[in-house]
């Protein structure tokens, strides 16, 4: 497989509608046979993804066969997350659904499983390796989150091994773009003038990673694809606080961001891409731009200040 782009390719994405994986299906979809997998709960989520070339099969990871999802994709996406805050629902959609998923898509050339940097241990600001410790590190605010990323991994881990399928668990950090993501709930929060908690620690950084990026990187990172299963980091090359990137949306919008530093906040990760850097090289979107570019998508009545 060619690590500069996927073509005629039969490939399918689990959570296809999702902030993260839809501006990949978009992009797959031009030039591959896409189809998305998913619940479609969401009203209009089916139908943008058909207007984007994407073949959209229902599916529930916690509960259905698949005998209506075909088995013969060449390359699976698995972007699928959920969290009911349910253990029980949670770990048999994410954990046992994602191996019943692998058995029987077994025959792919390679998977892609997309994990979380919530899997870690908290360490503050220290960059995390990929041999780092784990951790319940979500527990406050996403209590099924974190086990359920790590029960996952380990699913993938044992049918990687158990069939013989190349996949590589990417753990992702700050995902953002035009779609969404963390530094959008942040624009949203400065234009309502609504405060922003953060942790006390100072700066609180984050790998931020841009869509255009991970979107060139999915080649990459599939061709490292092997058995057993390829741990990488998947975030931005350098590292940005959230201090800072509020402090750039509050100049584009004009608004002044409102942060709360509290111990009562939503915790995060920064990550050491060497590993990444190896595989898929660096990144290469300036988080300025891209959050340029971000707020002129969400929202372009404003008129940008700088």
């Amino acid at each position: 497989m060619s690590s500069k782009r996927l073509e005629n390719e039969k490939i399918l994405i689990t959570g296809a509608a999702g902030q993260v994986a839809f501006p990949i299906a978009r992009h797959l979809a031009a030039h591959n046979e896409v189809y998305g997998l998913g619940r479609f709960s969401k009203p209009g989520d089916r139908e943008r993804l058909e207007r984007a070339g994407v073949t959209c099969v229902s599916a529930d990871l916690a509960w259905d066969s698949f005998t209506s999802v075909p088995d013969d994709f060449t390359y699976v996406l698995n972007f699928a997350s959920t969290r009911t805050g349910d253990f029980d629902i949670d770990l048999q959609a994410n954990a046992e659904g994602t191996g019943r998923l692998l058995y029987h898509c077994r025959g792919a050339r390679a998977w892609l499983h997309c994990s979380s940097s919530a899997v870690y241990a908290a360490a503050g600001n220290r960059a995390l390796k990929e041999t780092d410790p784990l951790g319940d590190s979500r527990r406050n605010f996403l209590p099924t989150y974190s086990l359920g990323k790590i029960a996952a991994e380990v699913m993938v881990r044992f049918a990687v091994r158990q069939w013989g399928v190349p996949a590589t668990i990417a753990r992702l950090n700050v995902a953002y773009g035009n779609n969404g993501g963390l530094p959008a709930h942040h624009l949203e929060a400065i234009l309502a003038g609504t405060p922003i908690r953060l942790l006390p620690e100072k700066p609180n950084l984050r790998s931020l990673l841009h869509e255009d990026d991970y979107i060139a990187q999915i080649p990459k990172l599939l061709a490292a694809a092997s058995v057993p299963a390829t741990i990488v980091n998947w975030g931005g090359s350098d590292p940005v606080s959230i201090e800072d990137w509020c402090g750039w949306l509050g100049e584009l919008t004009g608004k002044t961001p409102s942060l709360v530093y509290t111990d009562d906040a939503f915790g995060g990760a920064v990550l050491d891409p060497t590993r990444m850097h190896a595989l898929a090289g660096r990144t290469t979107v300036d988080w300025r731009d891209g959050m340029r570019r971000m707020v002129k998508a969400l929202h372009p009545e404003l008129t940008l200040r700088v």
